[in-house]
């Protein structure tokens, strides 16, 4: 019989997704485990995988939204895996194979050659969405193997050839890689994931009013306290002892001191946490993410510092699971890493705040009366205005900054 493959729920306010790829085509037989495709959904990429064996038939193509709970194949249970080659048949196979090429023929010619190459999952989403010919990609992993770098720098090197088309006399038609480009300008389809964080992003603006106050904070102290500290601590923990930990401890007093600005609206309600799940906003390749830091009034500047860098790592490696970015009540987002003097961070819906921090730049400044250069830092905050009155905005702002200030204020336990 037939059994219906349904696109499953994978998180809270998530309603739909787009199949990026398949892993499988119709007419495969597949176990029961096998990763079928992947959906792209607003927050991460999932891999939804075969509940039953059998011979699968494909509903929907690659590139479709589709809704949870909508069928998307079908896997008839009742026919067989084809029966596997006898153990001669396969050693011929191999003896073949090893014969095919001389030796060094072969190591030139692994990273171009296989007609059939298999593709970890990160590196297909990357293959199809940028229209790439893996053919055409050396390989640098083991056996020519592509990896996730070897697809991105593909991307990369196509982007440059392409911006040399801008100064060449058009001639319109279709480009490499099936990209439409007429001299002037290239035209090529958005990533999924682009175009649900594109949605997202418009949605936020929609739904919220939307409001950023501003101030700044001079970062002499944590920076005096992080130099002291930094060799200790990173030999106690094993982690380095980074800004980011200050900022989420600093947030966490200030929700305290402000709790309005921890809650969000739904429907005609407020509700108020009263716990502190930080997000902590993360840029990888493909877009924006961010995971959250669990219980972060809990946590030590070790644990926090620890959980940032494994989340800062599974996201570039696309291990991120759905739970890992659902239900923060807070968000901060360091645009100062990129270079960012100023900025007006976007909510992250449904929370009604979002601290942005910046570039530490050396800038004068009054000090008892005298002006001197420190290290200075401009904050923002983003918040819903429905909830959270300028007032409150303010002196969430302003408890940050003294926290920043004078790190004494804060639980330090070094």
């Amino acid at each position: 019989m037939s059994v219906e493959v349904k696109i499953p729920a994978v998180g809270e306010s998530i309603t739909s997704g787009i199949v990026s790829v398949w892993h499988k085509k119709s007419g495969d037989f597949v176990n029961a485990g096998d990763a079928l495709f992947t959906l792209e959904t607003d927050k991460v990429s999932t891999e939804i995988a075969a509940e039953i064996s059998g011979v699968l038939d494909t509903i929907v193509p690659e590139g479709q939204e589709v809704k949870i709970g909508e069928v998307v194949a079908t896997i008839d249970d009742s026919k067989k895996a084809p029966a596997a080659k006898p153990a001669e048949e396969k050693a011929a196979a191999k003896s073949e194979t090893k014969t095919a090429a001389p030796p060094k023929e072969k190591s030139a010619d692994a990273k171009t050659a296989s007609p059939a190459r298999t593709l970890s999952p990160a590196v297909r989403r990357i293959v199809d969405e940028e229209h790439l010919n893996p053919e055409k990609i050396s390989g640098t992993g083991p056996g020519g193997r592509l990896t996730k770098a070897d697809a991105l720098t593909a991307a990369q090197n196509r982007g440059a050839s392409e911006k040399k088309i801008d100064i060449e006399p058009a001639t319109a038609g279709p480009s490499v890689g099936g990209q439409l480009a007429d001299g002037r300008f290239v035209r090529k389809k958005m990533s999924p994931l682009r175009r649900k964080i594109a949605a997202q992003l418009v949605m936020a603006q929609h739904t919220a009013a939307i409001l950023t106050t501003f101030n700044e904070c001079d970062m002499s102290a944590v920076q005096e306290l992080r130099a002291k500290s930094q060799e200790a601590f990173t030999k106690k923990h094993g982690v380095k002892l980074g800004f980011m930990s200050f900022f989420i401890k600093a947030s966490v007093e200030a929700l305290k001191a402000v709790p309005v600005v921890n809650g969000r609206i739904e429907d005609e309600d407020f509700i108020q946490n009263n716990f502190y799940d930080i997000g902590v906003a993360v840029g990888t390749e493909r877009g924006l993410v961010v995971p959250i830091v669990r219980d972060a009034d809990k946590k030590s500047f070790a644990d926090l510092e620890r959980d940032i860098a494994n989340y800062a790592t599974k996201a570039r490696e696309g291990k991120l699971k759905i739970e890992d970015l659902t239900g923060g009540t807070f968000t901060i987002s360091n645009g100062g890493v990129y270079g960012s003097l100023l900025s007006t961070p976007i909510l992250n819906p449904p929370q009604s705040g979002i601290l942005g921090m910046h570039k530490i730049m050396p800038r004068p400044t009054a000090v008892d009366g005298k002006v001197e250069v420190r290290p200075m830092m401009y904050l923002a905050l983003s918040y819903d205005h429905r909830a959270i009155d300028g007032k409150e905005a303010v002196s969430f702002l302003i408890k940050v900054k003294e926290c920043i200030e004078d790190p004494k204020k804060l639980p330090l336990d070094f």
